[in-house]
C-alpha cells in the first residue's frame, strides 16, 4: 500500500493544517519529500535503547513543535538536512541493521509519516530489529493507532502540564491535553515492556521522557502525579532528564536562560521515587552539555 495520499489535506499531527503537502509546506515546514540530517549509530539514548552497539538513529528535519530551547534547532526549525527518497530511507534502515544497531530509531518522523510507512513496508521481510518512535509527545491518537503494526518502542517526551508554559515555549497551548491522549494510546497498544534474553535491551514498550526545565519544578511534579494516577502501573518506564541547556532562542526568555539547579532536579527525582515511579532512568547533572547533541553532518544520508 502506498501512503502518499496522506500528504493531501494533511492531518498527520495535531496542528491539522489540512494543506496539500504535494504542493506546499505545512506548519512543520516540510513538503512531501523526506529530509534527514543524520543516519548513524547513536550511543546517547537510554541504556536499554543504545545498548553497547548503538541505536540506528535517523534524525528527520522539520518539527510539529516550535520549542524555543530545541537542541536540534538547526534541523528542526532552520531547514538543515538533505532530501532523500522513500527507497533511500529503506536502504538506510537495512544498512543500520547490518551495522549492528539494536533498533531503528526514528527521531521526529511524524511530518514524513507516509514516506516512513512506505519505507518500512518495503523492508518488512528483511528488518528484524525493533522500531523506536522518538517524538515530542505532541501526536494525534489516530497517528499512534496507525503505527500499531510498525512501532515496537515508543520514546515520547512529556514536556509540560501547563498550557501557559507550552504556549510560551513551544507554541502549543493544547500540548498536555493532546500528549496525554497520545501517550495513553501508546501504552495501551504497546503493552508491558519486554526485553531481550539478557534483560538489558528493550524489544517492546514505552519510555516516557521528561526534561526538567528551569523554574518549572512544580509543573514537573504535576506531570509525575498524572503519570501515577492515570497510567497503568508497570506498563511504562520513566526517564527523568537533567540535560536542559539554554539553546536557540532561550536567551529571549530570561527565566529559562540558565541550566537547572541540582535542587530543582533532585526535588523532582525525590517525588518520582516517593510516588513509586522508579522503573526507569535518571541523568547525572553532568549530562547538560552541548556535546550530547550529535553533529548534523549528513552522515549516512549522502
Amino acid at each position: 500500500m502506498n501512503f502518499d495520499y496522506m500528504y493531501e489535506a494533511c492531518s498527520l499531527c495535531p496542528r491539522n493544517c489540512r494543506v496539500n503537502r504535494h504542493v506546499t509546506t505545512g506548519y512543520c515546514g516540510c513538503s512531501d519529500t523526506i529530509k534527514a540530517a543524520r543516519a548513524a549509530l547513536h550511543h546517547w539514548e537510554e541504556p536499554c535503547i543504545s545498548g553497547t552497539k548503538g541505536s540506528g538513529t535517523v534524525f528527520f528535519s522539520g518539527c510539529t513543535l516550535k520549542c524555543c530551547f530545541c537542541q536540534n534547532h538547526t534541523i528542526s526549525q532552520e531547514g538543515g538536512g538533505k532530501e532523500i527518497s522513500d527507497e533511500k530511507l529503506a536502504q538506510i534502515f537495512l544498512r543500520l541493521q547490518d551495522s549492528g544497531a539494536h533498533n531503528i530509531n526514528l527521531v521526529t518522523a511524524t511530518q514524513y509519516l507516509p514516506s516512513v510507512l512506505n519505507a518500512l513496508d518495503s523492508v518488512k521481510e528483511k528488518l528484524f530489529i525493533p522500531v523506536v518512535y522518538n517524538c515530542g509527545g505532541y501526536e494525534s491518537p489516530d497517528t499512534v493507532k496507525l503505527l500499531r503494526d510498525y512501532v515496537d518502542i515508543w520514546l515520547p517526551d512529556l514536556k509540560y502540564n501547563s498550557s501557559e508554559l507550552s504556549l510560551r515555549y513551544s507554541n502549543a497551548a493544547n500540548y498536555f491535553e493532546t500528549a496525554r491522549k497520545a501517550i495513553l494510546q501508546m501504552v495501551t497498544q504497546t503493552g508491558r515492556p519486554q526485553f531481550d534474553s539478557s534483560g538489558t535491551i528493550m524489544k517492546k514498550g514505552v519510555i516516557l521522557r521528561h526534561m526538567v526545565l528551569p523554574g518549572a519544578k512544580e509543573d514537573s511534579l504535576r506531570l509525575l502525579h498524572w503519570m501515577k494516577e492515570e497510567l497503568p502501573e508497570g506498563m511504562f518506564y520513566i526517564s527523568l532528564m537533567s540535560q536542559y541547556t539554554p539553546f536557540y532562542h532561550s536567551k529571549d526568555y530570561p527565566e529559562i536562560n540558565r541550566r537547572i539547579t541540582s535542587y530543582e532536579y533532585n526535588k523532582v527525582l525525590e517525588e518520582a521515587i516517593r510516588l513509586g515511579l522508579d522503573q526507569g532512568f535518571m541523568q547525572e547533572k553532568s549530562s547538560a552539555k552541548e556535546e550530547y547533541t550529535p553533529p548534523f553532518d549528513l552522515e549516512g544520508v549522502l
